[in-house]
This record gives C-alpha cells, sequence and structure tokens, in this order.
C-alpha cells in the first residue's frame, strides 16, 4: 500500500548526483507506482538520495485513491499494475490533473510507446533503465512544469489566446483542456506562426529533449488538432509540412 505524501519529507542523502536542496525549501514530491518491490524500492530510495520527497504504491488503486487527495510534482507508473493497469491510472489522473507522468514499461515497441502518449503520457522509459537517466528525466519533467514564463499578458494571435501564468488556452473564444505536453506544443508553435518545424526541433525547442523519438511529436500533433481545429481530418491551423514537419498558422487557411 502507498505511504501518504506528508510522511516522506526525508533528509536529502548522497550521491554521485546529489543535487543541491535549500533545507528551507519543501522538496519537489514524486509518487512511483510499481508493484515490483525491488523497483519500486530502488526507484525511491535513488530519487530520496537526490533531494526529492517519495511516496510509493504498490498498485493503481490505492494510488488512485491518494492521488485525488494530493497532487504531487511528478508521477512516475508502471505501465502493468495489479488492480487497474498504469494506462487507467493516467487517463483518470488526465482527467483533474496536468501533472506530468513519466510511465515505466518493459514494453518497447514504438506502437506500445504512442499509446502511452495517447493515454496523457509526458515520458516513456522502457524495462531495463538506468537510475541515473530516469533521475535525469524527472529533473526535465520538473523543470519544464515549474517554468514561469517572462511575459504575465495574454497571447493573442488569431482565434487562439493564451494565459502563459495559468497556462490557459482559448480557441475562438472557448477554453479548451490540454495535457502540459500538449500546452507547451501549442505555446511553442503559436510563437512560431507560420514558420516550417521539424520534429527535431519540436522535440528541443518545445519540450527540451536533446534526443527522443520522433513519433512522439506526431502523436501529439494529432491530439492537439483534435482540440484546436473544427475538422481535425482537414487541418487548417496545423498542417504537415512536407518533407519538414509541420507549420501552424493562427489565422488558418490551406497553403
Amino acid at each position: 500500500m502507498g505511504e501518504t505524501f506528508q510522511n516522506r519529507k526525508e533528509p536529502v542523502g548522497g550521491t554521485d548526483l546529489a543535487t543541491s536542496v535549500d533545507p528551507m525549501q519543501e522538496a519537489t514530491e514524486v509518487v512511483v507506482v510499481e508493484d515490483d518491490p525491488t523497483v519500486r524500492e530502488a526507484v525511491g530510495a535513488y530519487l530520496r538520495a537526490n533531494g526529492y520527497a517519495v511516496s510509493s504504491f504498490g498498485d493503481g488503486v490505492s494510488a488512485r485513491t491518494a492521488l485525488r487527495d494530493s497532487v504531487p510534482d511528478v508521477v512516475i507508473v508502471d505501465r502493468m499494475l495489479p488492480g487497474i493497469s498504469g494506462d487507467e491510472l493516467c487517463r483518470d489522473l488526465r482527467a483533474f490533473s496536468d501533472v506530468p507522468i513519466m510511465m515505466l514499461t518493459a514494453l518497447g515497441q514504438v506502437d506500445d510507446r504512442i499509446e502511452g502518449f495517447e493515454f496523457g503520457v509526458d515520458d516513456y522509459l522502457a524495462k531495463p533503465f538506468s537510475l541515473r537517466e530516469l533521475l535525469m528525466r524527472v529533473g526535465a519533467l520538473v523543470r519544464r512544469s515549474q517554468v514561469v514564463q517572462a511575459s504575465a499578458g495574454e497571447v493573442r494571435a488569431g482565434v487562439f489566446a493564451i494565459d502563459p501564468l495559468r497556462r490557459r488556452v482559448w480557441v475562438r473564444g472557448e477554453e479548451i483542456a490540454l495535457t502540459g505536453r500538449e500546452y507547451d506544443l501549442l505555446h511553442f508553435l503559436v510563437r512560431n506562426d507560420d514558420r516550417a518545424l521539424g520534429r527535431e526541433e519540436i522535440l528541443r525547442e518545445a519540450w527540451g529533449w536533446s534526443y527522443g523519438d520522433a513519433s512522439t511529436v506526431t502523436v501529439h500533433v494529432r491530439r492537439l488538432r483534435e482540440k484546436i481545429e473544427e475538422d481535425p481530418r482537414d487541418p487548417i491551423h496545423l498542417r504537415t509540412e512536407w518533407g519538414v514537419g509541420y507549420r501552424f498558422s493562427a489565422q488558418g487557411g490551406h497553403s
């Protein structure tokens, strides 16, 4: 069963990647949902040693109950869980929160990764994995979620309006719900209106990934089209730029 979030504010230990943590500042909270006790304990111990407060759960049901009461800074979810699957847990969590989610799984094929992103997952790490890589990916998720936008003013472009501080988006006057990854993608596209953008550039500039699977961009573009286009099958704002990637037009229209 899971530990409460409040009980896991433990002292920081030292490792080769120990982070510098302000003792007066509350630690970043990570929830680990993993039914393998060896993996769960190893991940939890490594993250705690690097300055994170960790709550751990061995099944999806207890994790879902706890997450409804208190949402942490990052959630790490194993895909194959007893009770409810990691996919179902992610779907439930996305219904009320855009907390960054990393999925752990033994399934490494491209289709399996794409399916995970469809459930609202922000990052994906296939087993076996190194704890060092997991730590770096958790850090990247935290940094992206805690970025304070430089401008407090609302951004308006064509039918789009974006509130950067509250990370809220309106299309044609109607507010739409976006995941954290979808918001970052749309905000990047609006800032680069009418530019041809490659998938690698989007990975790097929108999400801060120095490497990654370009199919991730394809999945999120499709999901974003479903939310911003009147006809996702015939998009006028987020269009495919053959041989390059994509081109966004706030005003809309076909080339």
